[in-house]
């Protein structure tokens, strides 16, 4: 039963003990790609190490939101050629991100935005998908990918572990993007994440772990890793009522569409 976690951060210190064992559970569990984000431009010699390291694995360049207040003087000039130029530096970039809104952590001022557009500018030359985040910050998400679409093609994107209301799932489905679900939707207190789990079509659905964060039931609290992203899945199957192998096949499906990966049938994984 092939699966794709859509969405890690298997670079982040937690991993370094035991990312062999990580890597082997992850293959055990029928995990055949990969999506690796990026929270700032630093990390990418990180991710291209690692891409290299595991065949099924692909990369992301970007600037997190939460990043951007920390970033050195500058920045504003300079980011959009950074990711640009990494973006086109290893033939395993899939996706620009992740980059967004989030105002549940900070004050949602301009230089989220700014770098928001930036990085959807980038995506837009560079002919890739972007990876958003988006964390009570639904409505101006919305706005400003609804500017954007004047001026520029329309975005395509994910959005990623994703928290919102039914409502506000629609709307970014009617911006054509994909939802992605992280253990978020395992949650028993998550009724409002699970009943939009219901709004998304088939042919858009995607599951993650966000890992090292957000572990699935039975591990919540626990350190996450790829290989829960089946619980996801289960989770997933079970409120919509489809077999586990259908709904597996078609995220496996819609990932590979979205981040251009190679069927997989024809996956690199040995």
């Amino acid at each position: 039963m092939p699966l794709v976690d859509t969405h890690v951060h298997i670079n982040f210190p937690e991993f370094v003990p035991d990312l062999a064992a990580v890597q082997q559970r992850w293959r055990a569990a029928g995990i055949i790609y990969l999506v690796h984000s990026c929270v700032h431009p630093r990390e990418f010699p990180q991710l291209q190490s690692l891409a290299d390291r595991f065949s099924e694995l692909y990369i992301a360049v970007g600037l997190h939101p939460l990043d951007t207040e920390l970033n050195e003087t500058g920045w504003r000039a300079e980011l959009g050629l950074e990711i640009l130029r990494l973006g086109g530096q290893h033939p395993k970039v899939v996706a620009i991100g992740e980059t967004g809104l989030d105002f549940y952590k900070a004050a949602g001022g301009e230089a989220q935005r700014e770098a928001f557009w930036t990085q959807l500018t980038v995506a837009a030359e560079l002919n890739l998908p972007v990876i958003i985040h988006c964390r009570e910050a639904a409505a101006a998400t919305r706005e400003l990918i609804q500017e954007f679409n004047r001026t520029h093609p329309d975005v395509r994107g994910v959005m990623h572990c994703w928290s919102g209301t039914p409502e506000e799932t629609r709307w970014f489905l009617d911006l054509g993007l994909y939802i992605s679900f992280s253990g978020i939707v395992t949650f028993k207190n998550a009724r409002s994440v699970q009943e939009a789990a219901l709004v998304v079509p088939d042919d858009r659905l995607l599951v993650e772990t966000d890992c090292p964060y957000l572990a699935p039931v039975p591990w919540r609290g626990k350190r996450n890793e790829p290989s829960y992203v089946v619980n996801v899945a289960a989770k997933l199957a079970e409120l919509r009522q489809q077999p586990l192998a259908a709904l597996a096949e078609q995220t496996t499906t819609n990932a590979c569409k979205l981040f251009q990966l190679p069927p997989y049938g024809q996956s690199a994984v040995g």
